[in-house]
């Protein structure tokens, strides 16, 4: 496994910024999730220290690890899991419950539908709250941070000059290319670089003029090989039809001068020349030809939700985007299932996301793994007016509003051009 480090050209600030994303790498083997501590850190310091190794990835810092990273940005972070509940392998904290009463529940709705062109507060403010339900859901995210390296063949002319060849050193490989100076933050969505292979250049011979750096006109020797021309070719002067005479309504002839009564002119294309310079070698006969690494990095994800039935009909993306609380933090060169020693529920779930790992191109190689699982909690609201009602769904500590299809107050049923200048 290789660990990026970074050039001593980028300026103290730079470094320090992408190296505080490596101060969570730990260098033991196995770690229970609930453990507030997984091992001894490797410091920044070391990893600054590891760029004057002669490898381009010191082993020492990119070995197989595993650590306690901190929380994601919209997620909160618990110290130690206590026992669940046995339903649904529930906690049984007061931490995961929305303690929301009547006066909040009505203001964030009536803020959501404040947001919504043509809907009425009414029912908002007056509908009584018929009933209040917890029904948190379970998220699982799998993050596969990648390297990937692939050879492309750029071509330019060849005008003379020294070239990089293999004459003196031989070529690298293109895994043995040292790339700390470009190695991105940890979990970066997605980064690309292009770089030369040093020794890598050749001289051949161009194809498309088989390195004669001209090439058979395509209008006078249409269809000739390379090589194999005539000179001279005329063509029919389009100005009298060939016959070297212009007519005139009198009955009068002149002569053509635009081929001065010869009745054919040079080809337009070359000058009756027969060749044309080869544009793919301009001209030269050789190309120069260099090896190009282009490397990506890139984070796969693998993402798992497990409502309820309460909460079945909110899309899954408004879970992944709330704020929760994480169960579990686990980073490594490649994380397994993790381990709950109250709940089997849990540590299925986990499995579940582990085992729906994305496939790795045969062009990369895994660099680093985060496992998380989090709880987000979601409070189902029905409202009800005589024989009517509806629901809503306050989603996570951010209070996120989910209002499906039904309210009760819509004037304009989706049809009110102002939706759409709205952007709702």
């Amino acid at each position: 496994m290789e660990q990026p480090l970074l050039s001593e050209k980028r300026s103290e600030i730079d470094e320090n910024e992408r190296l505080s994303s490596y101060q969570y790498v730990g260098r033991t083997g196995s770690v229970i999730p609930t453990a507030s501590l997984a091992g001894t850190d490797v410091s920044i310091e070391e990893i600054r220290s590891a760029t004057s190794f002669s490898t381009p990835y010191p082993p020492s810092i990119h070995a197989p690890l595993i650590s306690s990273p901190e929380p994601l940005p919209n997620e909160q972070a618990i110290p130690h899991q206590s026992p669940y509940a046995a339903d649904y392998g529930a906690y049984s904290n007061d931490f995961q419950r929305q303690l929301l009463d009547e006066v909040e529940i009505r203001e964030l709705l009536i803020d959501h539908i404040g947001h919504r062109c043509c809907w009425g507060s009414h029912p908002a403010r007056t509908w009584k709250i018929h009933a209040v339900e917890d029904c948190n859901v379970y998220v699982g995210t799998l993050e596969t941070f990648l390297e990937e390296r692939e050879v492309i063949r750029e071509t330019e002319p060849y005008l003379g000059g020294k070239i990089d060849g293999k004459d003196n050193t031989p070529e690298l490989g293109i895994w043995e290319l040292d790339l700390r100076s470009q190695f991105p933050v940890l979990f970066v969505p997605y980064k690309e670089t292009r770089v030369k292979i040093p020794n890598s250049e050749t001289i051949e011979k161009c194809s498309d003029c088989a390195g004669r750096g001209d090439i058979p006109c395509a209008t006078c020797n249409a269809d000739q090989e390379p090589g194999f021309y005539k000179e001279n070719q005329m063509s029919q002067c389009p100005a009298c039809y060939g016959r070297g005479l212009i007519a005139h309504r009198d009955g009068s002839d002149t002569i053509c001068t635009k081929c001065d009564g010869k009745g054919k002119i040079p080809c337009a294309t070359c000058g009756s020349r027969g060749l044309l310079k080869c544009k793919t070698c301009n001209g030269s006969g050789s190309l120069l030809t260099r090896k190009i690494a282009v490397v990506k990095w890139k984070t796969l994800s693998t993402r798992k939700v497990s409502a309820t039935s309460g909460a079945a009909s909110v899309p899954d993306e408004i879970f992944h985007r709330a704020k929760g609380v994480q169960l579990c933090n686990t980073q490594a060169y490649q994380c397994t299932p993790a381990y709950f020693a109250d709940s089997f529920f849990l540590n299925t779930f986990s499995s579940d996301v582990i085992a729906d790992r994305a496939s790795v191109p045969p062009t990369a190689r895994v660099i680093c793994e985060r496992h998380t699982i989090s709880v987000v909690p979601v409070t189902r609201v029905t409202m009800r007016h005589h024989r009517q009602s509806f629901s809503f769904y306050i989603v996570g500590y951010s209070r996120e509003v989910y209002l499906k299809d039904y309210y009760p107050a819509r004037f304009c049923w989706g049809l009110c051009p102002c939706l759409e200048w709205l952007k709702v």
